[in-house]
């Protein structure tokens, strides 16, 4: 039997004793700080002082903080990638690199003469300290993140800036070592490296996604989706070492592979920002802290003196670039901030390089340590920068957001989801959610009709029932689930959404099971007959997060539709959550008022047009459609405007070449009761 005193002699050894102080320390030292507005960024590095060898010894950076604390900055580079609306990348991207380059070449141009002249080193020692200002690591990224700022445009030109300042700046360090160790500058090592790069790059780019859909398809389980996903990060991160990267630029890159098939509003995308926000990023946070040794500053002149040249020279070089880019960007004086929040952070990189030089006699034991305090001051910095920048970004964004609230507030979708069969519900529960406004608040509706018939399948439908609960329950948003006799199941439908006065209903598309069945089915039929709301009939044969992209096919005169708003809203969100390309085969005119529409609403995906000028035209187009891709079909009440014979032929068209393939169908509001726009 162990004593208090086996178990609690300093530094901590025993395993549940070490993992309860971290604990501990990550669920109060934000806490703490946060009474004194200190960020918790920062709190939790000052708790890693306080607790480490160079505090009060409680905790020895053992093997554990180099595991987690690794996995955390990797964590925290692959946050920052799958949260990244891949539209609004693709838009900043040339000002991201623009902005890379910058804060590469100010603290290389500023850095060398000022380390050289001040510091008394040598040209070598010169260039591996700069390399060490250019470098930057996004610790204050998951202030940003908090905010809900991830998409924001100063943010994005941030963080892609970021990956080309590391990337050059690891060159440059890795040159000087060759140098130093050789004599001369290895330009095949270089070329070698570069091509290795893009080799790795093209691989990733290729295996990861066939991967993924083929996992997704087979495995529903989220904990093993979840699982999956980090064996990838873990991977693109390990394969990036062994071609001489950093591991930090392989888990950014898988998580830019991985973007599309992780939805921000999707429970896989809730467990993994929980699990890194909650253990491996305040791991690493605290075993930065748990590096820097607050004593060496008062030590002596010595490391004072390096570390202010050092601190001063990487905090305004990176000021200066981030004002240069400002300007150039069109960015707001907040923005500017933001970006220098961003970008002045120091930690994995820096830290590497610092051991480095140390390791090869490029740099004493004061420029060691100074080195040290430079990354602990650059993190203050960095995260109380980020934090002011964020709140007063995010009050700006969120006093526009109560301006427009009213109006908003009229459009938002009360959906309902009309579920029978548990194999489809899920799908059928993911399409409708997914096709909401995020600032949408209302409560989804699960129903299930059954009536006198029923049987055996009430079972099914309340099993189908509960599966879309929990699917809307795991993306936190609230759900009905409803449970109807009716003698008749479409009037059943009907009925409730007169009484909930529902916007639309999502229905599982008919499956066809003998010869004289039309392609809606009975039960369809009867609903478009008895209700003027929008109707959307899914049926997919792969979960829908796995779509390669999305084909629209829009009829003739669309836009004198009553519901052609809706309908483009609902499209726009379920678009821009997966971040797949849309193509609209639609005629000309119907071109024009689609694009008016979707960038009037600030719907981020990319889109295409394919013009047609007849159903001649559409016959073709339709062949270079895939069958992993979502063919939504906008059809239309007999009648209405944009209901023509060739729409008329479309349900025997599709049920003859298209039987195996995603198919959704939208029947647009009409004229009449229920007409809301949304």
């Amino acid at each position: 039997m162990k004593t208090l005193t086996d178990i609690f002699t300093f530094p901590l050894t025993n395993p549940v004793a070490i993992f309860l102080l971290v604990m501990s320390v990550i669920l109060f030292a934000p806490l703490l700080f946060r009474r004194i507005k200190v960020p918790n960024i920062v709190g939790l590095i000052i708790a890693g002082v306080i607790i480490g060898p160079y505090g009060f010894n409680i905790l020895a950076r053992d093997a554990s903080f180099e595991i987690f604390g690794q996995v955390g900055i990797l964590y925290l580079m692959f946050l920052a990638a799958i949260e990244i609306d891949m539209y609004h990348l693709r838009r900043n991207y040339k000002h991201g690199v623009f902005f890379g380059l910058l804060t590469f070449l100010l603290p290389m141009a500023i850095g060398v003469p000022v380390t050289r002249l001040l510091l008394n080193t040598s040209w070598a020692t010169a260039v591996l300290v700069s390399s060490m200002y250019a470098s930057h690591t996004l610790v204050s990224y998951p202030i940003v993140s908090r905010f809900g700022l991830s998409n924001n445009r100063a943010v994005i030109i941030s963080v892609c800036g970021t990956i080309v300042a590391v990337l050059l700046a690891l060159l440059a360090l890795a040159e000087v070592i060759d140098v130093h160790l050789t004599g001369h500058f290895g330009a095949v090592s270089l070329l070698k490296l570069l091509l290795l790069t893009v080799i790795y790059a093209i691989g990733i780019a290729f295996l990861f996604p066939f991967l993924t859909r083929r996992f997704f398809r087979s495995v529903n389980d989220s904990v093993a989706q979840f699982v999956f996903i980090m064996v990838l990060m873990l991977a693109s991160s390990l394969l990036a070492r062994l071609i001489g990267l950093e591991a930090i630029l392989g888990a950014f890159y898988g998580g830019l592979v991985l973007n599309r098939f992780i939805p921000v509003r999707s429970q896989l995308m809730r467990h993994i920002s929980f699990v890194g926000n909650a253990l491996f990023i305040p791991y690493f946070l605290i075993g930065v802290g748990m590096l820097i040794n607050v004593h060496l500053i008062f030590a002596g002149w010595g490391v004072a003196r390096v570390a202010l040249v050092m601190t001063l020279t990487a905090l305004v070089s990176k000021w200066l670039a981030t004002w240069i880019t400002q300007h150039v960007s069109g960015l707001g004086v907040n923005e500017r901030r933001l970006m220098f929040g961003l970008s002045s952070g120091k930690a994995a990189a820096t830290i590497a390089a610092t051991m480095i030089g140390f390791q090869y006699g490029l740099m004493t034991e004061d420029m060691m340590n100074g080195a040290v305090v430079m990354i602990l001051i650059c993190c203050i910095v960095a995260s109380l920068q980020t934090e002011r920048a964020s709140i007063r970004i995010r009050m700006r964004l969120t006093a526009r957001e109560l301006e427009r609230e009213p109006v908003q507030h009229t459009g938002f979708a009360r959906q309902v989801v009309a579920v029978a069969n548990p194999v489809t519900a899920e799908s059928i529960m993911r399409m409708a959610l997914y096709m909401r406004s995020p600032l949408n608040t209302e409560a989804v509706t699960a129903l299930y009709v059954r009536n006198a018939d029923a049987g055996k399948s009430v079972v099914m439908g309340r099993e189908a029932l509960g599966i879309s609960r929990g699917v809307a329950e795991a993306m936190e948003i609230p759900c009905r689930d409803i449970e109807r006799f009716d003698l008749n199941i479409g009037a059943g439908i009907t009925n409730l959404m007169r009484e909930w006065n529902s916007t639309e209903v999502i229905i599982g598309l008919h499956r066809r099971s003998k010869i004289a069945d039309n392609f809606y089915g009975s039960m369809i039929e009867q609903l478009m007959g008895s209700t003027d709301r929008m109707i959307i009939m899914s049926r997919c044969f792969m979960p829908i997060d796995t779509i390669r992209k999305l084909v629209v096919i829009v009829p003739r005169n669309a836009e004198y539709e009553t519901g052609f708003g809706m309908w483009v809203a609902r499209i726009g969100n379920l678009a821009a959550a997966f971040g797949v390309k849309t193509i609209f085969i639609c005629y000309p005119k119907t071109a024009e008022y689609l694009e008016g529409m979707i960038s009037e609403g600030g719907y981020a995906f990319t889109r295409r047009y394919r013009i047609m000028e007849s159903w001649d035209d559409f016959i073709i187009l339709s062949s270079q459609i895939d069958v992993e891709d979502l063919m939504i079909v906008v059809g239309a009440r007999k009648g209405s405007i944009s209901c023509t014979s060739d729409l008329e032929n479309m349900p025997g068209f599709l049920g003859k070449h298209f039987s195996g393939y995603n198919i959704a169908m939208i029947i647009p509001a009409q004229f009449g009761e229920g007409n809301e726009k949304a």
